[in-house]
């Protein structure tokens, strides 16, 4: 695969996993890899970027599946989604010059896609995990949940689907650490898409404040959950997830502010940036985990 330059494998798949105990999507210093499922069947996908960043290419490779013109199609969509390849970030470098306090965080990072989640559902069942915890104790929960129910290739798991999750009682989840309610939440939410009588397949066609309607209507979903959605799961680009302590604490760090800002007051900060407020999101993350020794 040939991405849009620049582009840079490591800090994209950075974005996307958030964390180093993220054991879903797996990162090694060179390699990418992720349990997926194609046609039913789990397998395993791994690439790596042979070529530099202005002239990028990916070396891809998937053991467990056959080959076919199909699984090859299904595989390049899922990579093309998930770690953002085709994506032209050139008006959004162009916008940050101008602007000395956001070239400053941009520049050390040229090369980043915006990644998306695999598929919607995943996206929410993340955002669920999340939701007033600490990250690392929403991703520990969605490790267990891969571990416990997502198809299995070789030892890893691949991210459940909702056909996993369905029939499950509310005290399955419980015993992994999730609360009553987000148990609840998860087994509606997975319920509904499998008898038919919840459609999400549509919403990426949606304005966004169409989506935000339709995104606050499912369980469990408010809007710090659907923002999250929007951005990650949808590819939004111009949503911030405001109400997000995290990225109010990291935007008070970096604009040198006295007093965390609140959501009313994070769009203060953000609107000028318009239509790329998401992608400040993710800066933010990588200047964070850079702080952290991440990479």
């Amino acid at each position: 695969m040939k991405p849009t330059p620049p582009f840079r494998l490591d800090l994209t798949v950075w974005v996307l996993r958030r964390l180093p105990i993220n054991a879903i999507d797996r990162w090694d210093g060179h390699t990418y890899r992720r349990t997926i499922v194609i046609d039913g069947s789990p397998a395993e996908v791994s690439a790596m970027q042979t070529g530099p960043p202005d002239r990028p290419e990916l070396s891809v490779k998937v053991d467990g599946i056959k080959a076919s013109a199909r699984n090859k199609t299904a595989l390049e969509s899922l990579l093309k989604r998930t770690l953002g390849v085709e994506i032209d970030l050139s008006e959004f470098y162009s916008m940050a010059a101008s602007h000395r306090k956001l070239n400053a965080l941009v520049t050390p990072f040229m090369g980043v896609k915006p990644p998306r989640f695999p598929s919607v559902y995943e996206s929410l069942l993340n955002g669920i995990a999340c939701q007033q915890l600490s990250l690392a104790v929403g991703i520990h929960l969605l490790n267990r949940i891969s571990v416990e129910y997502g198809l299995a290739f070789k030892e890893y798991h691949a991210f459940p689907g909702p056909k996993e999750l369905a029939h499950l009682h509310v005290q399955s989840l419980r015993k992994l650490g999730y609360s009553a309610r987000k148990a609840q939440n998860i087994l509606k939410l997975s319920g509904d898409l499998i008898n038919g009588s919840l459609g999400i397949g549509d919403i990426s066609v949606l304005d966004n404040e169409t989506t935000m309607e339709r995104l606050l209507e499912l369980p469990g979903v408010g809007r710090w959950t659907a923002q999250y959605v929007m951005l990650r799961g949808l590819g939004c680009l111009d949503v911030f997830p405001a109400d997000d302590v995290g990225s109010q604490n990291k935007l008070m760090k970096w604009l040198n502010l006295k007093e965390r800002p609140d959501y009313d007051g994070m769009h203060r900060f953000l609107d000028k940036w318009r239509p790329y407020r998401g992608l400040i999101y993710f800066f933010l993350l990588l200047d964070h985990q850079a702080g952290k020794g991440f990479f």
